[in-house]
């Protein structure tokens, strides 16, 4: 019997701006986003059987919700009705990446279930596109794994041209930050007044042209979300003192940060730093770029 495997890569916010809230209570974005190698990944595995489950084991899975609730199961669910399929498969999950922050952890799993259950079924990858953005605003940039500017509610995903990869360290202190609180202190305090999409994206030489011109963008929700999570601003102090750090920021809505080095083995050393000093904390260093 088959069993296909896929990792599902950390997505990384290299900037976030954010319009004001709509109508409809959601935000338009405009963001450039990237994927992290495999040592900082979820990995899901699909093989053929006659019903649709799901099992979730590794460090998270403890903290990752009801299976019935999960983002894998959902997508799973969802492409069997878009494509009309009637077959089913048996899921697992291992849940590596941190739950609720900010690094598209559950979207990049079901965009990887997507993938898989695309090729396990035979049926056309359009589906799965197709989707993807009822699933949730990460999913359609998460099911292209490449970078990426991500506009409206997600669903407008334009690859960028980044020929090179990101060394770079991603850290979480496992504080809570719930998505909808930070939305809410940036809607309160009026934000995205002066939103406006980056038109034209550069074309970036090499990683130093892009962290230079990403020192002129943003974050527009780490303001709020350091508000009401100071621990965040510990885990940015500590990037920003590192050795050869070019850009300390932190991922979507938190708590995630990361730092952009100048070499991969400069954010190695950070990670041991780190580990020594808040051993608590989870640290991941990683080259940002496609998913390949």
């Amino acid at each position: 019997m088959t069993l296909l495997k896929a990792w599902a890569p950390a997505k990384v916010n290299l900037f976030l701006h954010v319009a004001p809230v709509k109508p409809n209570g959601r935000h338009d974005l405009d963001s450039l986003v990237v994927f992290s190698d495999e040592r900082a990944a979820d990995y899901v595995t699909a093989e053929a059987a006659d019903d649709l489950s799901l099992t979730v084991s590794g460090p998270f899975a403890p903290v990752s919700g009801r299976v019935e609730d999960n983002l894998v199961l959902k997508a799973a669910e969802a492409l069997q009705a878009a494509s009309g399929c009637r077959k089913g498969a048996k899921l697992a999950l291992q849940k590596c990446l941190p739950v609720a922050a900010g690094i598209g952890g559950g979207s990049s799993d079901a965009a990887a279930a997507l993938r898989l259950l695309t090729e396990l079924w035979g049926i056309d990858p359009s589906y799965a596109a197709q989707v993807a953005p009822g699933l949730g605003g990460d999913v359609p940039v998460s099911l292209a794994a490449v970078p990426s500017l991500m506009r409206g509610e997600g669903e407008r995903v334009e690859p960028a041209h980044l020929p090179f990869r990101i060394p770079a360290l991603l850290v979480n202190s496992h504080a809570p930050c719930p998505t909808g609180p930070v939305f809410a202190a940036y809607d309160a305090a009026g934000g995205g007044k002066d939103f406006v999409e980056v038109d034209p994206l550069p074309g970036f030489l090499d990683k130093d042209h892009l962290t230079d011109w990403l020192a002129y963008q943003r974050n527009d929700l780490e303001a709020p979300a350091t508000a009401l999570v100071p621990e965040i601003s510990d885990v940015l102090d500590f990037l920003r003192a590192q050795r050869g750090v070019r850009l300390a920021r932190m991922s979507g809505s938190g708590a995630t940060c990361f730092a952009v080095f100048d070499a991969i083995s400069l954010a190695e050393l950070a990670s041991v730093a780190l580990k020594a000093e808040k051993p608590d904390w989870w640290s991941v260093p990683t080259r940002l770029g496609a998913a390949t």
